[in-house]
């Protein structure tokens, strides 16, 4: 599996003339929800000015971003695993499978697929099996990646959002799900709940006690 390093999005154009798609995912680490990934086609023609890593942005500036990556993109689609299947397949496989599904909802065909990270699942776009490579640090240096990232976490934040207005007693829209002291100490006081992923283990041990 090839990784990249030092290549810019530039450099790979230069080798695919076809259509990339940048891949990322959000929610590897909270205690409840979905793992979301997104895929994003950009257009070369109409590039967009201070895409980075979302976690390196404002929440304003996401925002911003995000309303532009939609507008502008050739495509873009977002997947998703849920608890669930999280607790079933484990949080790696769970997040290859999102990843897998935000690809194939592309309405169009990529012919290269760059991942955030340094393991890339194999994708598939109506039957046709694509060219993929995993790129450490990707958000941050490919643009289609950092869009990817910023579809990803813009779209999960929402969910915690409307999380936090169905439970407010836990705080997510705060913490996000995150497994921090005030989320544990909202559990210790009112439990988990469906979306909880019961394999992790700070969840699995409020279960078994």
């Amino acid at each position: 599996m090839a990784v990249f390093k030092t290549l810019t999005e530039a450099d790979l154009v230069s080798f695919h003339t076809g259509l990339i798609a940048g891949v990322d995912e959000v929610g590897r680490g909270p205690l409840v929800g979905d793992v979301v990934t997104a895929a994003v086609i950009l257009d070369p023609n109409r590039p967009i000015a201070g895409l980075n890593d979302s976690k390196k942005l404002t929440e304003k500036r996401r925002i911003a971003l995000f309303d532009e990556i939609c507008d502008q993109a050739l495509s873009f689609h977002v997947g998703r695993a849920s608890p669930a299947e999280i607790d079933e397949l484990n949080i790696l496989h769970a997040t290859m499978l999102a990843m897998q599904r935000a690809v194939a909802g592309l309405k169009l065909t990529p012919e290269l697929v760059l991942v955030d990270g340094n393991r890339s699942p194999a994708f598939d776009h109506q039957g046709k099996a694509l060219t993929s490579h995993s790129i450490v640090k990707g958000d941050g240096l490919i643009a289609s990646i950092s869009a990817a990232s910023i579809i990803a976490k813009v779209t999960r934040d929402r969910e915690m959002d409307a999380l936090d207005v169905a439970y407010p007693q836990y705080g997510f829209a705060k913490h996000k799900g995150y497994p921090t002291k005030a989320h544990f100490e909202a559990i210790a006081e009112h439990g988990v709940f469906d979306q909880y992923r019961k394999s992790f283990k700070p969840v699995k041990e409020i279960l078994e006690r």
